[in-house]
């Protein structure tokens, strides 16, 4: 893509999937960390969850007293599993909670080994996210591999995520955009692509009540279940269009001051050009193409918001889930992030300190030229 037309998608301030952004710097994400048996995030994945619930089903299952019948172990819901956690049923619930156990483990072993690797050395706390965290069962085994971490002396803080994980990488999508935004603007579209669902939102900045945007809220959203429709790439893109030309008009609607934005959190590695390098082989199409990109195409749907021309800046969905704590880990200088969903997405971040309200790099530019000013 020329340089030109990258200028029209980004804001001028950042390229796609950026290491640097306005509160962090990005020190790694999407690592795929490999063992004897494969990819190292497969072991700590809502599909491994399913599978050893399952194990501890068999021996049961063999004498007939399976206390969940014939059900298969991924079609019960996370609801179900959390109220067998509190229910009479006793050995349903040991099931459940050998289940949590050995998968805290595996949860433990695979954060041991990110921990040692150099990207991910000397962080202080890791958040976790992905759909997986928004149940009882996935709080315990978070709360549970932090105590297996910290019996190992690991000095690490094991939290889940904040923001429903509906939600997280939507509020996330501020932390992309430039702080002008917030001086003249209410609100932004955010949008969290992933394997099964499209998910478009209007998020209020909350900037006027807290500057660091800890009260940002997600204020309208729309779902769309892609996997239901199996559509064309084209047509996602198309659909995808149409739901952010929805929001805009219902934020108009509401006396919203929509900034022309728009933050989006995708899988897979994204180029500084917006085209996706690899990982998204979940997604409607083939997405990794050389002639696709995602942000120039949403561009000629919307090329304006507000009479102004739209930018977009689009990072892995991972990073942008996490981008949601930024507010939140200011007591600490190296943070990550877990989300267990189909896989194990991550990314490391380094907070940039602030002094008098720039950031420590401007600040020390600051003091040089005044000590040459001096001199």
């Amino acid at each position: 893509m020329a340089t030109d037309e990258l200028v029209k998608t980004t804001t001028g301030i950042a390229t796609h999937g950026a290491e640097r952004l306005p509160s962090v710097d990005i020190d790694s994400f999407n690592i795929e960390l490999k063992d004897e048996d494969g990819f190292l995030g497969d072991r700590a994945s809502k599909g491994a969850f399913r599978e050893i619930l399952d194990r501890w089903r068999k021996p049961l299952r063999k004498s007939g007293e399976d206390p969940f019948g014939k059900e298969p172990s991924e079609d019960i819901s996370k609801k179900t599993l959390d109220a067998i956690l509190i229910g009479d049923d006793v050995e349903a619930s040991a099931v459940v909670h050998s289940a949590i156990e050995d998968f805290a483990q595996e949860l433990a072993h695979v954060t041991r080994r990110f921990l040692k690797t150099k990207a991910w050395a000397k962080t202080e706390r890791i958040v976790v996210g992905g759909g997986f965290r928004d149940s009882r069962l996935g709080e315990l085994a978070i709360a549970r591999t932090e105590i297996i971490l910290k019996s190992e002396d690991f000095k690490i803080d094991l939290q889940p995520i904040r923001h429903h994980p509906d939600e997280a990488a939507l509020v996330g999508a501020l932390h992309l955009a430039p702080s002008w935004i917030f001086e003249a603007h209410d609100s932004i579209l955010a949008v969290d692509i992933g394997g099964t669902n499209i998910r478009c939102g209007l998020v209020e900045t909350g900037w006027k009540k807290a500057k660091d945007l800890s009260k940002a809220r997600v204020v309208k959203s729309e779902l769309w279940r892609h996997a239901d429709d199996e559509p064309t790439r084209e047509g996602a893109v198309k659909r995808l269009t149409k739901m952010l030309k929805g929001l805009i008009t219902e934020a108009e609607t509401d006396g919203y001051k929509l900034a022309p934005f728009i933050g989006i959190a995708c899988p897979g590695v994204i180029n500084a050009d917006g085209s996706i390098e690899k990982g998204a082989q979940n997604l409607p199409g083939n997405w990794e193409s050389s002639k696709f990109n995602l942000p120039a195409s949403l561009i000629e749907g919307i090329p304006e918001i507000g009479e102004h021309d739209t930018a977009i800046l689009m990072h892995n969905d991972g990073v942008v889930q996490g981008l949601s704590e930024v507010p939140f880990m200011q007591d600490v200088d190296r943070w990550g992030v877990l989300t267990i969903g189909t896989g194990l997405g991550n990314a490391r971040f380094t907070n940039r300190r602030k002094e008098n309200g720039k950031d420590r790099d401007s600040a020390e530019n600051g003091k040089k030229k005044s000590k040459a000013d001096k001199e």
